[in-house]
């Protein structure tokens, strides 16, 4: 006689009142997997588009058109004539020889300076602390103030810089007149201003080097000067060409220091420190000319891209040679 076992109630699947979700399609989970690094990036391109594009691209179009601040709303189609007529103009280029010779006066010896500064600190020092913050007291203090001081200090009559020379036994110099003297002047408050700063991100520069260099070339007999020659300076070369290329930028927007030097826009009784970016300035809110000024804006940039791209095109021609040896 078999005994058959009763049937087992099926199991329940569901709690009752529960619904079943169905699965979500597999397009949308991939759209979703490969659209969320957009969206994380999504508000710094908003940004640019807003106030970085948008007006880079509105000011091509401005610069094609006959525009004055007086009446923005009337536009009337110049075409390239805005160009053309810059291009005729001899304060454009003296502008543009201007800003040429105050950033070489600039730049040069505040790379240079920098340069040494951060390899002095890169020893053991007492006090490194207060020297590295030092260094960035003239970055952090605002371009009116620092400018209003030096040109105190540049005056002709009762100017500190004068005084000294006249104790030395040389005559007063007219900073503000003189072509040379004013460019020096100005470019000496850049100067001032941004050395420190380089210097620090020279010296973040070498402390990346590796410390085996240093032991390698000191086991060879190598002195300091050795040293910074052939370990320090090929391993800051990516960042003094940084430094080269950031410093150019900043030296075709020379903006403040000469305006705030004697507080004109023409750069000077005869033009003598008149940078692009006071003729921009003087041809969009002294003359009125929006066109024009957005035209200069331009040819600004299009200054920028073409000094970048020679110092990229340098720096690469460099490497390539070195790795060929």
């Amino acid at each position: 006689m078999s005994i058959v076992a009763p049937e087992e109630p099926p199991a329940t699947t569901a709690v009752a009142g529960a619904v079943r979700r169905p699965p979500r399609a597999p397009a949308v989970r991939r759209f979703a997997k490969s659209a969320g690094p957009y969206a994380y990036i999504a508000p710094f391109f908003t940004l640019f588009a807003a106030f970085g594009l948008f007006p880079l691209v509105y000011t091509a179009f401005v610069s094609l058109y006959r525009v004055e601040l007086q009446t923005p709303g009337q536009m009337e189609w110049r075409g390239f004539g805005n160009y053309a007529a810059l291009f005729t103009d001899e304060f454009f280029w003296l502008s543009l020889r201007n800003t040429f010779t105050i950033g070489v006066l600039s730049t040069v010896p505040q790379l240079v300076m920098a340069l040494g500064l951060a390899h002095l600190l890169n020893y053991k020092l007492r006090g490194r602390t207060f020297f590295r913050t030092a260094m960035l007291l003239p970055y952090a203090t605002s371009v009116a103030a620092a400018t209003l001081v030096f040109a105190q200090l540049f005056g002709r009559d009762f100017g500190l810089i004068n005084y000294v020379l006249r104790l030395v036994g040389f005559g007063p110099v007219d900073w503000q007149t003189g072509t040379v003297a004013s460019q020096i002047a100005v470019s000496t408050i850049v100067i001032w201003r941004w050395t420190g700063y380089n210097a620090l991100i020279y010296l973040a520069g070498m402390q990346s080097i590796p410390t085996e260099l240093y032991e390698a070339a000191e086991m060879d007999g190598a002195s300091r000067w050795r040293q910074f020659l052939h370990v320090t300076l090929p391993g800051l070369r990516p960042t003094i060409v940084f430094t080269a290329v950031v410093s150019t930028i900043g030296a075709t927007q020379l903006f403040g220091e000469p305006l705030l030097f004697e507080g004109s826009v023409s750069g000077g009784i005869s033009h003598q420190y008149q940078t692009l970016g006071l003729y921009m300035y003087e041809q969009g809110w002294g003359f009125f000319h929006l066109g024009r000024a957005a035209a200069i804006a331009w040819v600004m940039f299009l200054l920028i891209v073409v000094l970048v791209g020679a110092n990229a095109l340098v720096a690469r021609r460099r490497l390539r040679k070195e790795a060929g040896r």
